[in-house]
């Protein structure tokens, strides 16, 4: 049979509810005497039972993934045109005086 505590009950014991749900009693949470909410245990997954990346063994990183880009590789990054090349033969927006031009990203 499970416990019934009200909620300012609850609200003032609630680290002893805890280790007594833990130990595997039922606590029953009422708000005005109404079951409102159940505690229970969180079920422990021992390591061995765990998913051990389904992944595994399909995802590789090369050993120089973090070595310094080549120029030609950091061109592409800085000089190269932020829009496709078959929209930037389209004119940009009109921008203020003083201000740069708007570029669409669209």
């Amino acid at each position: 049979m499970a416990s019934i505590v009200n909620m300012l009950e609850a609200k003032t014991t609630l680290s002893k509810l805890v280790e007594r749900a833990e130990a595997g009693e039922e606590i029953v949470i009422a708000r005005d005497g109404i079951p409102a909410v159940r505690l229970v245990p969180v079920p422990v997954v021992p390591a061995s039972q765990r998913l051990s990346g389904p992944l595994r063994g399909k995802i590789w990183m090369s050993d120089d993934f973090d070595a310094p880009l080549s120029e030609e590789d950091l061109a592409l990054f800085y000089d190269a045109p932020i829009e496709p090349v078959d929209r930037i033969d389209r004119q940009p927006a009109e921008s203020p005086p003083g201000r740069p031009p708007v570029r669409r990203t669209r």
